[in-house]
């Protein structure tokens, strides 16, 4: 098992190693920009599809969209330049609203952000497999199987770590960019100098508009819709916000120089396409097999329609062509890796969202290979059950996109205008003051602009299958808003409230005994004094520094209460709890081989299957492989939290139903009720 698992991933890293992951501009750019990048494959498509429900005359209005859209990019673009630099340990919206605004906007932010990136992978995956389709006959019909290949595949890849995945998605997503421009400045240059007249595939079909004689308000509702569509481009653009630790030193400038050039190049390549398509008079419809007319007839179910960009390709480079191989090729492949902003996006943000116990503290854990592992598999399991219920179908999917976008946007900024207020508040210098008057101007129209968006995304959305991703955002509020819950929960029913609760029966001792610690709660103080009991040779504390800060505080706590027993504390340089225990046992063992060592572990019992899941396991492995060591002992000294009583009072009233059946006559006049009480 450890074999295969090296083959896949490669062999595990230390902690120490963390800063060898850390990624150059030019990594970095293909890790956290690959979703805007690749977003001119599918939204100036979006955009005309919509369109084409009022018929080919409504297209011209693509201009002024495509230049909408453009703008909203560059004013998200610099505004998120101000983020990063304002808060540089990563978490994006979710730390600038946190901060700003409190527990409750910081869920709604984080909830919006983690539907936002399932769908990402969702959306990227299904349109790539969409691009392959019109190359590769095996894909039609095979829609769900191929998209499910393709995570697992995006899984394992970004499971060998974020420095590893970028290395291997540089080179398709730097492709796709040069395929993309250069069919941009290849066209314009046969259009401009050579005066060639390119013609899409679909230059000649009509369009068969499904809704004639639109008035003033009908109009300007089909132009938001379009625009909403359109916004699909700005996916993505956030990911560097959640990231910026990743980045190498100095963090915030190069986070800020990716975050531009990615902002750049996505807006040159979006106009680029959108020209070209309608120079090409490329001709889409919603429901191309009745409402596109080939020759004076419906197109027909048998008809498969080709996404804009690859009709752009043919019409500029040759259908068929080499370079249209390559362009459809590069296309369909940045696609797929597009998923890989949600992959780096999704597991930051749930080990910070894991880290202030919003979600599962398994999610906080790195992995062998510094990757947040457990968060880049919940985003796969996530992802492939969306595909499945939506059947890989794109333009479904493309309905429950952005909402979460432009809610953890309109969050963001306004925010950052209240970070600004707060500074301007504390009466900086002439110089300070000017810089902080404009950011606060810039992140001020970002957010009016960003929120009028939102609302033109949820009123035009919301009926087409928008309203699935307010329910998810809704599911995942309130998921973490219960686990944040219990974890309170527990810390305040393990809390030492009594000043002289730290105080042990000091008793004589016999063998060496090993207390496993991780906190200073009651737990930990319960297994103490029940150590002092085992008349031990020796007695000590041992906790593994998973997380140094966290064994830096238990040290602090330690001596803060004058525990006077010895507390050691293991290096784990792999982040694992397993190996440094046994081998501080075998240790042990060795320098005293006629003795018994027996290891103490503290363990929380609880009464629901779910709280089960969010607690780790940890113990339940350890005491698996300490079984095995020879001359050792493992005590478990639990602690029943208040819901385990509610469990033993649910068994004691299975126990007495069941005796009830099993009572003589109970088959014939059934079960007795239960007494009443007096």
């Amino acid at each position: 098992m450890a074999g295969t698992k090296r083959l896949f991933l490669g062999r595990a890293l230390r902690s120490d190693d963390l800063g060898e992951t850390l990624l150059p501009k030019r990594i970095a750019l293909p890790v956290f920009a690959s979703d805007p990048l690749s977003s001119v494959a599918y939204a100036p498509g979006e955009v005309l599809l919509i369109l084409s429900l009022a018929g080919l005359s409504a297209y011209h209005h693509s201009v002024w969209i495509t230049l909408a859209v453009i703008v909203l990019m560059v004013t998200v673009v610099a505004s998120y330049r101000q983020t990063v630099h304002a808060y540089p340990n990563g978490g994006g919206a979710y730390a600038v609203v946190s901060a700003n605004f409190g527990r409750r906007a910081g869920i709604t932010v984080g909830s919006a952000l983690l539907v936002d990136y399932v769908l990402t992978v969702a959306v990227s995956v299904s349109s790539g497999i969409d691009n392959l389709g019109s190359a590769v006959g095996f894909v039609r019909g095979n829609e769900v199987a191929c998209a499910l290949v393709v995570i697992l595949l995006l899984m394992l890849m970004n499971m060998r770590g974020v420095r590893e995945s970028g290395k291997l998605f540089a080179v398709p997503t730097y492709a796709f960019v040069v395929c993309v421009l250069g069919t941009v400045l290849w066209g314009a240059f046969r259009g401009l100098a050579l005066g060639d007249t390119m013609r899409a595939p679909s230059a000649d079909f009509e369009i068969v508009a499904e809704q004639t004689g639109l008035g003033a308000a009908a109009t300007a509702f089909l132009l938001l819709r379009a625009f909403s569509s359109g916004c699909a481009a700005l996916t993505g653009v956030e990911a560097i916000s959640n990231g910026v630790p990743a980045f190498r030193p100095p963090t915030s400038r190069n986070a800020a120089a990716t975050l531009a050039i990615m902002g750049l190049l996505a807006s040159a390549m979006f106009l680029g396409i959108m020209t070209l398509a309608l120079t090409s008079h490329v001709h889409v419809a919603e429901h191309p097999a009745r409402d596109l007319l080939i020759d004076g007839e419906p197109a027909g179910a048998g008809y498969q329609q080709d996404p804009v960009i690859a009709q752009v390709g043919a019409a500029v480079l040759g259908d068929g062509s080499f370079a249209f191989i390559v362009l459809a090729a590069a296309t369909a492949l940045v696609l797929f890796l597009a998923a890989n902003t949600a992959y780096n996006g999704f597991p930051v943000l749930g080990s910070i969202l894991a880290q202030d116990r919003y979600l599962p503290r398994q999610l906080h854990t790195r992995g062998d290979r510094l990757a947040f592992s457990n968060g880049i598999v919940f985003l796969t399991v996530l992802a492939g059950l969306l595909i499945v219920a939506f059947r890989a179908n794109v333009n479904q999917l493309i309905q429950l996109y952005i909402i979460g976008v432009f809610v953890s946007f309109t969050f963001s900024q306004s925010g950052m205008v209240r970070h600004w207020n707060r500074l301007l508040a504390d009466g900086p210098g002439v110089a300070d003051r000017r810089r902080m008057l404009r950011a606060r101007a810039l992140n001020g129209f970002g957010a009016g602009l960003c929120f009028v968006v939102l609302l033109i995304v949820l009123v035009t959305k919301f009926a087409e299958g928008a309203w699935v991703s307010v329910v998810g955002m809704g599911t995942f509020y309130a998921l973490m808003t219960r686990i944040r819950g219990h974890y309170d929960e527990v810390a305040d029913e393990l809390s030492v409230d009594d000043p002289d609760e730290h105080r042990l029966d000091v008793r004589a001792s016999q063998v060496h005994a090993v207390v496993l610690v991780s906190h200073v709660h009651k737990p930990t103080l319960r297994a103490l004094s029940y150590a002092r009991l085992l008349r031990a040779d020796s007695l000590v504390a041992v906790t593994v520094a998973v997380d140094p800060d966290d064994s830096a505080q238990l040290k602090k706590e330690w001596r803060r209460r004058h525990i006077d027993v010895p507390l050691k504390v293991l290096d784990a340089p792999y982040r694992e709890i397993t190996h440094p225990v046994i081998a501080y046992v075998k240790q042990l063992r060795k320098k005293h081989p006629d003795d018994v060592v027996s290891v103490i572990i503290p363990e929380y019992v609880v009464g629901h299957w779910w709280e089960t899941v969010l607690h780790n396991q940890s113990a339940l492995r350890l005491k698996g492989r300490l079984h095995l060591a020879a001359g050792v002992t493992v005590t478990s000294v639990p602690w029943q939290l208040d819901s385990a009583e509610a469990a033993r009072a649910r068994a004691r009233r299975r126990a007495r139903l069941r005796a009830q059946l099993r009572a003589p006559g109970a088959v014939r006049r059934g079960a007795a009720p239960p007494r009443r009480r007096p």
